[in-house]
């Protein structure tokens, strides 16, 4: 079976240390004696039960023989081998062994390994692993445990057998990702926490980046031992300066390499040498054409010295809590509760200073560059327990791993809001072969889009968006609903705001007789009081006050909009204090729009200079608030990952037959698609007029007949499909013409009974390389191009995004009996989708979907048309393997 990663690749272990795997070659035969020699009488004992070491050396020479049988493992760390695990098939079972050199015993490398050996056991077919061990090997025990995994134990001859299923299953997934998180929190503490910080090419110039280094982790105050490396200075910044990061008398956690690129790698190499543990590199240049070489020996090194990689061409890191400045940015950050993350160096720039002005601080920013090594996927696994981090956002230019952010960032925003700004979304792709509707309209921005719904992220297209965003979630408590009270001293802009909020999906509800009441009392009796409150102009800050504390107190209202115009009334400085009074131990979000003048009011409370950056990130946060309850939702409707059999037969069978893939028959695909519950029509593949005839008879009149063909994409364009034949000689006639018409493009035709009173939708599926198979649902039939009504998502679907798909939709009205129209099987329609999606997910071969129509009756929903085309793409990476990209 076709492995899912390739054979070698680098895991992050428990303590954030760095170990390389791959498979157990020949060649390693003496290291893997110098293991046995280097490992304890009792690990080699719990190991091989007898004989101690000369059992554990006739066994190293065994696995490196050419008559060995099994699969082996092996785990490097920094150069060494320190860990050899196998498992030998047995029938339908195999038998799982491990060895791991003591001192590394408790990182979690002996977990990691067994779920790679499972991984690669189940996918060769094998039942399930075995292995006996000793009742005093706890530690071993305790690792099948913690698998995730059944575990099957039973005691005999002194021995427990374990016995563990390889069916893997959402509890296995969530221990997986658990141990994974550990892991990258840990590798990233020393780089956003270090204790010591060596900068490797300060120079003595104050405009030179090592020496812009230098002086911010001096001028920001950073507690712990900071190092000038140079070789041709003695002091910098009143430092002692060391020739090379090998003289530095202490242990070293954060190196930043500002040398010229083609000293990159030789500092690098040092620096493992001297056991750093995280490397931020500023130089830039290292993945130019024709350098890109430098940039994957770059990573190799720090991989194989355990070392976490920031860039290169990263502007730097910095760690507010910690006073960390490790960067060459012109100022530093004030502290806050902001985790930031730019892919782009000049867009950092913009967007630190920007939110200095305006008041927005960060706990930690990271300048990511290249990207060879730490990626958003790792910030975000780090900021999800940073007590330091409320709010995160992001830059991005590119994803280095889309299915793995989505998994991440859909449990991270379960807890604490995330924020992207998305750059490169246009990019347009290469559309020639695609052939169906779905892979035409499914462009990379719209998969992009879909990713970040379904991860629950807060997508933003602007910076200043971003900015307006992160300071109402740093600001204000998250609103219940989307109901909004606008109160404020002028009417045109608080008409502005109600319009803005209606256009952006807000309500601006009618305020309750006792709001009303009680506000008519408060206010002059000229006063609007319905919503919007429209106090007089020269209303004095200590009323418009009582107004918010009002409209807050009214069960109807989620959130309250002030909209002030200076210099009216007390003045701006007094009425923003007034404000900011009413919001500060208010339980649901006061936002601030005085207009002319952004900012964050005292107290934290966010003011914008226009209602409609205040609308628009409002909008964003309800619309966040209500994603938030999707992980539950997929929680309640997981079901085990089990790729169905007959499905999978089938795409062997037809894979086999054509390595180049092939769109499938009708009566192939309806087949492949009923396995995953997929509700085709009734339909009799013919070839002639004759049997067309008989098969119209047989599923009853009036008919349809629909040309097949390879070749034959929109059939109704080229005269293939012919409606509302009554009689068996009708059909007849019209598989004739329809024959001579088509020639030979035309291979067959299928017969169907008419359906007369349904909705014509369109659910499709394509599968992109990077992000995975993205679901469509829109009007179908002949309007499916014409009026681009259309839906996305990434699966997994639920019910509830099936049904949000479909309530986006222009022409959903026709579902719910649109003027008079009898209302449809909206909930089989939405089962369509859900079913459409799940087979997606567990058939990647599946290259592109077209069920266009799909007719949906009051009886239920039936696709009438079917275009499937398979082909050999990689299996995607699997959830279940931990690996470094």
């Amino acid at each position: 079976m076709t492995r899912t990663v390739p054979d070698e690749c680098d895991v992050l272990l428990r303590d954030g240390d760095i170990a390389h795997l791959r498979p157990l070659r020949p060649e390693d035969r003496a290291a893997l004696h110098e293991l046995v020699d280097a490992t304890s009488e009792r690990s080699a004992f719990l190991r091989f039960f007898t004989g101690g070491r000369a059992t554990a050396h006739a066994y190293a020479d065994r696995v490196t023989s050419p008559e060995y049988r099994g699969q082996a493992l092996v785990a490097f760390i920094r150069g060494r081998l320190v860990a050899v695990a196998e498992y030998v098939p047995e029938g339908d079972d195999a038998d799982v062994g491990i060895l791991i050199h003591d001192p590394v015993h408790g990182n979690g490398l002996g977990t990691l390994m067994i779920e790679h050996l499972a991984l690669n056991a189940a996918e060769a077919g094998v039942r399930a692993i075995v292995a006996d061990v000793l009742p005093e090997n706890r530690q071993m025990i305790q690792v099948f445990e913690d698998l995730g995994l059944t575990v099957h134990r039973r005691f005999e001859d002194g021995l427990f057998r374990v016995e563990i299923p390889l069916e893997p299953s959402p509890a296995l997934l969530s221990g997986i990702e658990a141990r994974e998180h550990q892991a990258a929190v840990a590798s990233l503490t020393r780089l956003l926490g270090p204790e010591s910080v060596a900068v490797i090419g300060a120079g003595r110039d104050p405009g030179s980046v090592g020496h812009r280094v230098l002086r911010n982790l001096v001028d920001g105050g950073f507690p712990g031992p900071v190092y000038p490396i140079n070789p041709r200075a003695k002091e910098l910044c009143g430092l002692p300066v060391h020739a090379k990061i090998g003289d530095v008398p202490g242990p070293v956690d954060l190196a930043v390499v500002a040398v010229p690129a083609r000293a990159v790698t030789r500092v690098a190499r040092q620096c493992a040498e001297a056991g750093v543990r995280s490397l931020v590199v500023v130089t830039g240049g290292l993945s130019e054409a024709g350098k890109s070489g430098r940039q994957a020996e770059l990573l190799r090194i720090c991989r194989d010295g355990g070392m976490r990689l920031v860039g290169p061409n990263s502007l730097g890191v910095v760690g507010s809590a910690g006073r960390l400045n490790a960067s060459v940015l012109p100022a530093t950050p004030p502290r806050g509760r902001l985790g930031l993350m730019s892919q782009s160096g000049t867009v950092a720039v913009a967007l630190l200073e920007r939110a200095a002005a305006l008041g927005i601080g960060v706990s930690s920013f990271v300048s990511t560059g290249d990207k060879a090594d730490v990626s958003g996927n790792d910030l975000l696994e780090y900021w999800e327990d940073d007590p330091e981090t409320d709010v995160v956002a992001l830059y991005l230019e590119s994803f280095g791993n889309p299915r793995r952010f989505g998994r991440i960032a859909r449990r991270l925003a379960a807890r604490k809001p995330v924020i992207v700004l998305k750059s490169g979304r246009t990019v347009s792709g290469d559309r020639a072969a695609v052939q169906s509707h779905t892979a035409a309209a499914a462009t990379p921005d719209k998969a992009v889009d879909a990713l970040l719904a379904a991860a629950g992220v807060i997508q933003v297209d602007t910076v200043q968006r971003l900015l307006d965003t992160a300071r109402l979630l740093l600001g204000a408590p998250l609103p219940a609903g989307p109901r909004v009270a606008i109160v404020g001293n002028s009417g045109g802009p608080e008409a502005l705001t109600a319009d803005a909020c209606v256009q952006r999906g807000l309500a601006v509800p009618e305020l309750s007789p006792e709001t009303r009441l009680v506000l008519r009392r408060e206010t002059s009796p000229t006063a609007e009081v319905t919503n919007p409150v429209a106090l007089a102009a020269d209303a004095p800050a200590e009323r418009l006050a009582d107004a918010v504390r009002t409209v807050l107190a009214d069960p109807v209202v989620d959130a309250v909009l002030v909209v002030y115009t200076p210099p009216f009334g007390s003045g701006r400085e007094r009425t923003c204090e007034a404000i900011a009074e009413v919001a500060k131990d208010a339980a649901k979000p006061v936002l601030a729009c005085v207009l002319g003048h952004d900012g964050i009011l005292p107290g934290g409370t966010p003011s914008y200079a226009f209602p409609e950056q205040a609308v628009y990130a409002l909008s964003r946060v309800v619309d966040y608030v209500r994603r938030r309850e999707r992980p539950a939702e997929l929680a309640a409707e997981a079901r085990p990952f089990s790729r169905d059999r007959t499905a999978a037969a089938i795409v062997r069978r037809e894979l086999a037959e054509h390595p180049e893939g092939r769109w499938l028959d009708h009566r192939t695909a309806a087949r492949l698609l009923a396995c995953y519950g997929v509700h085709v029509a009734e339909s009799i593949d013919v070839d002639g007029p004759e049997t067309a005839a008989e098969a119209a008879a047989l599923t009853g009149l009036p008919a349809a007949l629909k040309a097949t063909g390879p070749d034959l994409v929109h059939k109704s364009d080229v005269g293939g499909v012919a409606l509302n034949l009554a009689t068996p000689a009708d059909v007849a006639q019209a598989y004739r013409e329809m024959a001579e018409r088509l020639g030979p493009a035309m291979t067959g035709a299928l017969v169907q009974p008419m359906v007369t009173d349904g909705v014509e939708i369109i659910i499709g599926g394509v599968e992109h390389p990077a992000f995975g198979p993205l679901v469509m649902v829109g009007m179908g039939g002949l309007t499916a191009e014409l009026l681009t009504d259309r839906a996305f998502r990434v699966p997994p679907i639920t019910h509830r995004d099936a049904a949000e798909m479909l309530r986006e939709l222009r022409c959903f009205p026709l579902l719910t009996g649109y003027r008079g129209r009898p209302k449809v099987n909206i909930e089989a329609l939405e089962e369509q989708i859900v079913r459409v999606a799940r087979f997606l997910e567990e058939i990647p071969e599946a290259a592109e979907l077209d069920l266009n129509p799909v007719l949906v009756t009051p009886r239920g929903a039936a696709a009438v048309d079917v275009r499937l085309r398979l082909a050999p793409l990689p299996p995607p990476p699997s959830p279940y393997r931990r690996r470094l990209r």
